[in-house]
């Protein structure tokens, strides 16, 4: 696996993302962009070279949008733009139409004051680290050079039937031999990228179907909804008598699950329940299943209590797909719940994961409450630290806490003290068989790195 580069200038772990009009997301990084990765797609023969472009539902991407159009086009790449779509949707999308890069404007699971751009390139995949490096170099460069001729400039159109594109792509991969009807079903779109579809595609499955977060306003984007925020799902579930509960978060490439009883079920505990279901039918393929430094370490002693593996990868589901598409597993993902079904998608996809859910729902004939727990989780505890500026991390109490609490669970948990790749926070998490260890060790190392600033 590839590592992230520790020193970049506009990327981050998913794509450039800040606040929007703040550097760096602003117009004028979005032209650059536009720029730079139109001419470093751009084969150089003489066919036509496309991008397509989504969004989801905030407000920035008004502005966001056509300074990449203008970007792409004045290179000469032809462009056509989706509307609000899904993240997974672009991806699908860019590898069908045969585009040569696809592009989705959002800041995923932040409010609406933040939006962000993630690149992919011709098969759907998220770029490597090493392409988004060249992008950065060339983003650097003058803005008038390598234009198109007047003639040659790329010409833009609105692609109206994208949302019913993905709906169908999203419906193929349920299993024909099952139908959701009679499922009373509450999902939270949240206010975002899959408003429309999600609810769509599962009433034309068959379900019952309760949507809130479907009323996007360019400003209520992850507000008290969504899969960040799931006490709104939970509501809603108890409000609608639900079967179950399904929340999306603002580009829809992550879900959590929430009961018939309003307990929620993240990302960890869906990734067990739809692997060892695939285990059984003989569909899961790597031998188990690929997942992050953050997952829990219960799901690890799951899998290897059923001979199955669990290996993990830097935080970022680019990392998980890359280490999946190396050792030829078919699911992946992150606590969070991104979760990626390679036989379905080339990146996390919350609706697909989702109907992986309800499959195992339907077919089992038994409810969501006695399918939630497929493993005890051991005691985690995750803690946010926000800081303005420097490297924490290099400080020298910081260093020695961590390496005090590394020794405190060595063999019975995990330390877990890392940067997060979108925002200016450092992480602190820490897990074992120990609850109030676990307590400890993170208060310590997150009260050295208050005290480091």
């Amino acid at each position: 696996m590839a590592n992230a580069p520790t020193k970049r200038r506009y990327f981050g772990t998913d794509g450039i993302r800040g606040k929007a009009n703040t550097h760096p997301m602003t117009a004028e990084v979005a032209l650059r962009v536009g720029l730079a990765a139109g001419k470093l797609f751009m084969s150089g023969d003489d066919r036509r070279h496309m991008v397509v472009i989504g969004k989801d539902t905030r407000l920035s991407g008004y502005m966001i949008e056509p300074a990449l159009v203008a970007g792409f086009s004045s290179v000469g790449m032809d462009v056509r733009t989706f509307g609000p779509v899904p993240t997974p949707g672009v991806a699908m999308m860019t590898r069908s139409m045969r585009a040569d890069l696809g592009v989705m404007i959002s800041a995923s699971h932040n409010d609406y004051a933040d939006n962000g751009i993630k690149l992919f390139g011709p098969d759907g995949y998220k770029l490597s680290d090493e392409i988004e490096l060249k992008i950065e170099a060339m983003m650097d460069d003058a803005l008038g050079q390598g234009l198109a001729a007047s003639d040659k400039l790329g010409r833009v159109k609105r692609i109206d039937d994208a949302q019913a594109r993905y709906i169908e792509i999203a419906k193929a991969a349920f299993p024909k031999r099952l139908s959701l009807k009679g499922l009373r079903i509450a999902i939270d779109c949240a206010n975002g990228a899959g408003y429309k579809v999600a609810p769509t595609t599962l009433y034309e499955l068959g379900a019952e179907v309760f949507p809130v977060g479907v009323e996007p306003d360019g400003l209520n984007i992850n507000a008290k909804c969504g899969s960040t925020h799931p006490d709104t799902l939970v509501e809603a579930v108890k409000r609608y008598r639900a079967d179950i509960g399904i929340a999306l978060d603002g580009d829809a490439d992550r879900v959590i699950i929430c009961d018939e009883k309003g307990r929620i079920v993240d990302g960890d505990q869906i990734m067990a329940l739809v692997s060892l279901d695939w285990a059984k039918r003989g569909r899961l393929n790597g031998g188990g299943l690929v997942a992050t430094v953050m997952s829990n370490l219960g799901l690890e002693r799951l899998m290897t209590s059923q001979g199955l593996t669990l290996e993990r990868t830097q935080v970022g589901d680019r990392y998980v797909m890359e280490r999946m598409r190396e050792g030829g597993f078919n699911i992946g993902g992150e606590q969070s719940g991104h979760i990626i079904l390679h036989d379905h998608a080339t990146t996390g996809d919350g609706l697909m994961s989702a109907l992986q859910v309800l499959a195992v729902l339907v077919d089992s004939g038994r409810s969501m409450s006695e399918l939630a727990r497929q493993f005890d989780p051991v005691p985690q505890l995750l803690e946010n630290v926000r800081f303005s500026g420097g490297a924490p991390l290099d400080d020298a109490g910081v260093k020695a806490a961590i390496a005090e609490g590394e020794g405190r669970l060595n063999g019975s948990g995990r330390l877990l003290v890392r940067p997060s790749g979108t925002e200016k926070l450092i992480r602190v998490m820490a897990e074992g068989d120990d609850a109030g260890m676990v307590r400890s060790v993170v208060s310590d190392v997150v009260a050295a790195v208050r005290a480091a600033g």
